[in-house]
C-alpha cells in the first residue's frame, strides 16, 4: 500500500521540478536581453564544467588506485 503512494509522491515531485525548470527557462529568456547576453559567458561556464569533470575524474581514479594498491586497508585488521 505504501509503494503506490511513494511512487505517486515521486511523480508529483518530478512534475513540480519540471514545472520549475520550465518556468526558470522562460523567465531566463526575458531577463537582461535573454539568452543572447550569455554569449560572452559560455567559455567560462564550459571551462568551469570541464574543470569540475576533470577534478572529479581525478578523485575517482585516485580512489580506485588507492583501493587497488591496498592503501585503504587498516593496519593490523586481519592479524590474530
Amino acid at each position: 500500500m505504501r509503494k503506490p503512494a511513494a511512487i505517486g509522491l515521486l511523480v508529483v515531485c518530478y512534475a513540480a521540478l519540471a514545472a520549475l525548470a520550465a518556468w526558470a527557462f522562460y523567465v531566463g529568456s526575458k531577463v537582461y536581453g535573454g539568452w543572447t547576453s550569455l554569449v560572452h559567458a559560455w567559455p567560462y561556464l564550459l571551462a568551469g564544467v570541464a574543470t569540475v569533470a576533470v577534478v572529479t575524474g581525478l578523485f575517482v581514479w585516485l580512489a580506485f588506485y588507492s583501493e587497488k594498491r591496498g592503501y585503504d586497508d587498516r593496519a593490523g585488521v586481519n592479524k590474530p
